[in-house]
Order: structure tokens, then C-alpha cells, then sequence
């Protein structure tokens, strides 16, 4: 067996799709979105394809997987939560993401408040709630716009951000 630093399965630079390469050296900030009842049925997913478009009032711009459980619960109920993760939630954003085991579930690893709009990660500093104003379909994905409801923003110390691949700190 050889140990190496690269992924054995990647396929090589020349053979990746030329689309998901340009994506992927954009980075950005990564959020958690959630939906749903506390108690009840409720979905999450870790979004990177999003932005902020200001106005009055501001919305909110995503790329969401069809196939995903947060984007049936999201436009069920047109309700959401959108929080920004930090450095020290990357396990959370993995899990959310399906990328990393979480026994128990992902909702096990962190408290939750309960809101009108979805579960709302406690700890987050920077969140808000969503009202879905409409859905289209993208390429592979969801465009979901939605209204921005109560904004808090919080200190930025130290935001979790994903470029090409990877979780990076600012600055990284």
C-alpha cells in the first residue's frame, strides 16, 4: 500500500468537468440551512452556492440540490434559517453536507432554538430567516430566491470558508 497526499480516486485535471473546476475556485462562506419543526420533520443542508442581494427587503439567492430533504422542506413550508458557520463547526458542515458519519444524526450535534421559520443553530453569531418567494429550476440545481426576514449579525472571528474543495480559515 502507498500513502500519497492526492485523492486516489480524482480523476485527472484535464478530465474534470471544466464547470465544476470554475465553481469550485470561487469559494465562499459556508452556511447551514434549515427548515422544518424542531421536534418534527426537519431538514438541513450545508450551502456554498448562495449571495445577498440587497434592497428592501434583502434577499437571499441559493443553489440548492433538488434531491436534498432541505430544499422538499424548505419549499413545503416556505420557511427557513440561514446561519453561517465558523472554523470550529466543520465537523457540522460535513455532516449536514453527508460527507462526514454523525452518529445519531446531525441534529445531535449541536443545540437548537426553536423559531417560526425553522431550527436555528444556537450558537451561530450571524443568521436569518427566510420566506421563499420562488423556485426555478437551474442546470442541476434550485434557485431558490428568498425575502430576508430578522438579519443578526454577528462578530466574524473566525468564519469556516470552502474554496476548491476544502475547508480553509481566512486568509488560508
Amino acid at each position: 500500500m502507498t500513502i500519497h497526499s492526492t485523492h486516489p480516486f480524482l480523476e485527472p485535471e484535464g478530465d474534470r468537468d471544466p464547470v465544476r473546476r470554475l465553481r469550485g475556485r470561487l469559494g465562499g462562506t459556508v452556511s447551514l440551512w434549515t427548515a422544518g419543526a424542531v421536534d418534527g420533520e426537519r431538514a438541513g443542508l450545508t450551502v456554498t452556492s448562495w449571495l445577498v442581494a440587497g434592497g428592501e427587503p434583502g434577499r437571499v439567492l441559493a443553489l440548492l440540490d433538488p434531491d436534498a430533504d432541505l430544499t422538499d422542506v424548505l419549499l413545503g413550508t416556505g420557511r427557513g434559517v440561514l446561519q453561517l458557520l465558523t472554523w470550529a463547526e466543520r465537523d457540522l458542515a460535513d455532516a449536514f453536507a453527508g460527507t462526514a458519519p454523525a452518529p445519531g444524526g446531525p441534529w445531535r450535534m449541536a443545540e437548537w432554538l426553536s423559531t417560526g421559520h425553522g431550527p436555528r443553530l444556537e450558537r451561530a453569531a450571524t443568521w436569518a430567516t427566510l420566506e421563499v418567494e420562488s423556485d426555478v429550476e437551474v442546470g442541476w440545481s434550485r434557485l431558490v430566491t428568498s425575502r430576508l426576514g430578522e438579519v443578526v449579525v454577528g462578530d466574524d472571528h473566525d468564519p469556516l470558508v470552502h474554496r476548491r474543495g476544502r475547508y480553509q480559515q481566512p486568509g488560508g
